[in-house]
């Protein structure tokens, strides 16, 4: 961990000392906006019944969430280059923040949702730019080693929330699990206000249409999928994936136009760029879809508890938390997207064994078999992230960053919504939902086997400059 500090005559980013600060800056505010998730998800049925909703219409306080999120992370990418990533990352986490104060005074469910979707605009613009103030903050030759370490704090929130909200809601209520954010939210704040680089601002205008149809389109999407999962009636799943097609068409056709396009189409021109999203966007349907799937197999086929299942996730995450620097500090020094290809290797041998999982299989034969996946999702990412990040220029990294974030999701939600229309319409077991998790890192290993020589090429080209 002290490398990452370590100064350099020739090192780009902030000097060595400075990092520090600005790194807990990052690591608070992500560790808030990811605990403060997954906390919630444990407690719908308290926040249900204390408002007096429906367990159907709880679930919005989670899905509200989600789809605001993600159809503002290109917005904040873009917008980033406007006013400055310290800006808006700062903006970001005062929302989130003052948000998670009225959540936690809500005192009916109506407010809680406005002040859940505001929580939402406050986490995508810190998560859209994240990843592109590590490439800001260290030097090129850390990279890979920052990702790892955004990849350990990822996990290590995943790890940590459900336990955490567990034992608030164990001695309290649940406003204070939002109320845990003002103490976090503050500290990134002022870690944030004194750390985080200044940099010159984008001179030009900011693309509104192109925002607009953004948000249409990712919303229409996220909800489509949601509906779809749902089972919902075929005529509203229809007309949100037409808002969704429609105005991504309309999306595309204006970044070719506009003067300052919100997601400018010459980062695919870079293959490395393109396949890497296309890795990552496959890999993260085959742990959304896994996740989801594993609840199921866990509960209905082998009959543990909501909690004994809760426990039974907690391997991955923690062997993420492991893999992720190693895979990180490999890739700074090797092929980084063979280092990537190793770790989805790991990863289907682990969901290979995770199919052929009996209903009788004893605890800890179940263990193991998700720690694999962990590992070998941990020895992914990190190399993939710093692959995606390091094939555009400095000056773009914000759109990466974005884009990044944004295939993320979309896969993690492609992944949630095949388990539950394979389930809902009969297809077949949780094992065939597993399988298809299977196929998706199957095809995230053959593109990444693909990409080695290119990755190869560039990392020769950048030790001879």
């Amino acid at each position: 961990m002290s490398r990452l500090f370590e100064t350099r005559r020739d090192d780009d980013g902030l000097p060595g000392p400075e990092r520090r600060l600005a790194v807990l800056a990052l690591v608070s505010g992500t560790l808030m906006a990811v605990i403060d998730n997954t906390m919630i998800n444990i407690a719908l049925p308290s926040i249900g019944e204390s408002l007096a909703v429906s367990p159907a219409r709880s679930v919005w306080v989670v899905s509200l969430f989600q789809v605001v999120s993600a159809a503002f992370l290109l917005i904040f990418a873009s917008l980033s280059e406007l006013l400055s990533r310290r800006r808006v990352y700062m903006a970001g986490l005062t929302l989130f923040t003052l948000a998670s104060l009225g959540a936690a005074l809500s005192r009916s469910f109506e407010w809680l949702l406005v002040f859940r979707a505001l929580q939402g605009v406050g986490a995508a613009a810190t998560l859209s730019i994240g990843p592109s103030l590590y490439r800001l903050i260290f030097p090129t030759r850390l990279l890979g080693a920052a990702m790892g370490l955004s990849a350990l704090v990822v996990a290590g929130g995943y790890a940590s929330g459900p336990t955490i909200g567990g034992l608030i809601l164990s001695m309290t209520d649940w406003p204070w699990l939002f109320a845990l954010n003002l103490p976090i939210g503050a500290l990134a704040l002022a870690l944030a206000w004194r750390a985080l680089p200044k940099e010159p601002r984008r001179e030009g205008g900011f693309d509104v249409l192109g925002a607009v149809l953004s948000a249409l389109m990712l919303a229409g999407f996220f909800l489509a999928m949601d509906a779809l999962g749902e089972g919902a009636e075929t005529g509203r799943i229809l007309l949100l994936l037409t808002v969704s097609v429609v105005a991504g068409g309309l999306f595309l056709r204006r970044q070719r136009r506009a003067p300052h396009p919100l997601l400018p189409l010459t980062l695919f021109d870079e293959p490395r760029f393109s396949l890497a999203l296309l890795v990552s966007g496959s890999a993260f349907i085959a742990q959304g879809l896994s996740f989801v799937a594993l609840s199921f197999l866990y509960q209905q086929e082998m009959d543990y508890s909501p909690l004994e299942t809760a426990w039974l996730f907690t391997p991955w995450p923690l062997t993420i938390m492991v893999a992720a620097p190693i895979a990180g500090r490999l890739a700074d020094r090797l092929n980084p997207a063979l280092v990537s290809s190793l770790g989805l290797t790991v990863l289907l041998c682990g969901l290979a064994s995770l199919v052929l999982l009996e209903p009788q299989a004893s605890l800890a034969d179940s263990l193991w078999r998700t720690a694999l996946c962990g590992l070998g999702f941990g020895l992914f990412q990190a190399p993939n992230n710093r692959e995606l990040m390091s094939s555009i220029p400095k000056a773009r990294s914000a759109n990466a960053s974005g884009m990044m974030s944004t295939t993320r999701t979309i896969g993690q939600s492609l992944g949630v919504t095949f388990v539950g229309v394979v389930l809902g319409a009969g297809l077949g077991s949780v094992q065939l939902s597993l399988w298809f998790g299977f196929a998706a890192a199957g095809l995230a290993l053959l593109v990444s086997l693909g990409r080695v020589p290119l990755a190869a090429r560039a990392k020769a080209q950048a030790a001879s400059s």
